[in-house]
């Protein structure tokens, strides 16, 4: 992912070193509005990526439109992070919010709105330091596979490369897998460093949340031998977005949460039936693995999978449903978070 030369400015002692090294003129005008970076996280900002102009930029969905960040800043000559990883990462989501609430009230950056229909959407984010996600952890999901409720959080990973954008489509590894499966999650978006925090402290750290799916083949997560990462993290096995809504707007224990599969409604449930909610996913993962601003957790699907658990070894599934193909559309709605689609091929 191209990157913006002024993300990599977190502040007086970077941009005095890159002066230094010849980088940049001492006093020059980017220089400036780069040291006047706003450090802490978003606040009511609903935000998105989107591709323009050959490049990742940062989008902000505001009732004038999509506002192209970068535009904007370069407008109003304000500093602004380049995406929403470089937001995430150096906790700059105050220089965000004010270049958006500037441009709300400036003329002079109409242009910098756009239509939403008009966009390309890009990934979420492309860089997380970690992408972790949360096993069994919805009780009915856990119940109609026939295995006990966890008494901790399941966690397993996945890699960068599974990262999907809206819109996108995955490319089925069917060479190697045949039994593909969806998983709508509630994805938690970490803001702050973490370590060993306690639960009733533990949202505090988060910058936001957004749509994800923990797509699957069964086959390879539980055919060789219960190892599910390799059946977890294919390349685009991690569609995310389309939006990252800041984290007060937000109660993540009590949202409803759908999945469709070529229009038919597949999974419907709540984020209150949870076995670990986020404070308890954050805390726990946080006594034993630091969390990093930008990191993402996949909080766990609930019940109406198609896996219906292992018979002889081997992933079966329900009757009524026959495992995902190409040319198959999915739609995963979280209420708050925004509808994400991705399709098959």
């Amino acid at each position: 992912m191209k990157s913006n030369r002024r993300s990599f400015l977190k502040g007086a002692g970077a941009i005095g070193a890159v002066a230094a090294m010849g980088g940049l003129q001492a006093g020059s005008t980017e220089t400036k509005m780069a040291s006047s970076a706003k450090k802490g996280m978003a606040r009511g900002l609903t935000l998105l990526t989107m591709r323009r102009d050959g490049e990742y930029r940062l989008g902000a969905k505001t009732s004038n439109g999509i506002l192209d960040v970068k535009a904007a800043a370069e407008t109003l000559k304000m500093y602004s992070p380049a995406t929403l990883d470089d937001m995430l990462q150096s906790e700059e989501g105050a220089s965000v919010q004010a270049v958006v609430e500037a441009a709300m009230k400036s003329a002079a950056v109409k242009k910098a709105f756009l239509k939403e229909e008009a966009i390309e959407y890009g990934p979420l984010v492309t860089r997380p330091e970690k992408i972790l996600c949360v096993g069994l952890n919805y009780r009915k999901h856990a119940e109609e596979i026939k295995l006990p409720i966890p008494k901790q959080p399941v966690l397993f990973n996945k890699y960068n490369n599974a990262l999907l954008h809206h819109g996108g489509t995955i490319k089925l590894p069917s060479a190697v897998a045949k039994k593909f499966d969806y998983e709508i999650e509630l994805v938690i978006v970490m803001g702050k460093a973490a370590r060993d925090v306690s639960e009733r402290d533990a949202l505090s750290y988060v910058a936001g949340y957004a749509t994800g799916n923990d797509f699957s083949a069964r086959d390879l997560q539980i055919e060789t031998g219960g190892q599910w990462m390799v059946g977890k993290t294919p390349d685009g096995f991690a569609p995310l977005g389309p939006y990252f809504v800041t984290a007060e707007q937000v109660n993540p224990d009590n949202l409803n949460i759908e999945c469709r599969v070529n229009g038919e409604t597949r999974q419907s449930s709540n984020t209150n039936d949870l076995v670990f909610n986020c404070s308890q996913i954050i805390s726990y993962t946080s006594a034993r693995i630091s969390l990093r601003p930008g990191d993402i957790i996949f909080t766990g699907t609930p019940g109406g999978v198609i896996y219906n658990g292992v018979a002889n070894g081997i992933a079966t599934r329900k009757e009524k449903w026959d495992w995902l193909k190409a040319g198959d559309k999915i739609a995963c709605s979280l209420e708050k978070l925004g509808e994400l689609k991705f399709d098959l091929a």
